[in-house]
């Protein structure tokens, strides 16, 4: 079962890799909040939306790197 359901995953991700990544440069991370405004003006506050989770997954990424990088800029 496990084999089918990463063979799924490698056909769809190539494509989503370039949306969905960890951010490591401030250039990354200014294009992952892009498409986090994106999609915020897609779902709103729709919990049902399908690309809900996408939003949510997208925003912990962008926290991660806030609370590594922008804290020092901040200080």
């Amino acid at each position: 079962m496990q084999t089918i359901e990463v063979d799924k995953v490698l056909n769809a991700w190539p494509p989503m890799a370039r949306m969905i990544y960890v951010p490591h440069t401030e250039e990354e991370y200014e294009r992952l909040v892009s498409f986090l405004d994106s999609l915020i003006d897609e779902v709103g506050e729709d919990e049902a939306h399908p690309l809900a989770s996408l939003m949510e997954i997208v925003g912990v990424l962008i926290e991660r790197y806030e609370e590594e990088h922008v804290s020092e800029l901040t200080k």
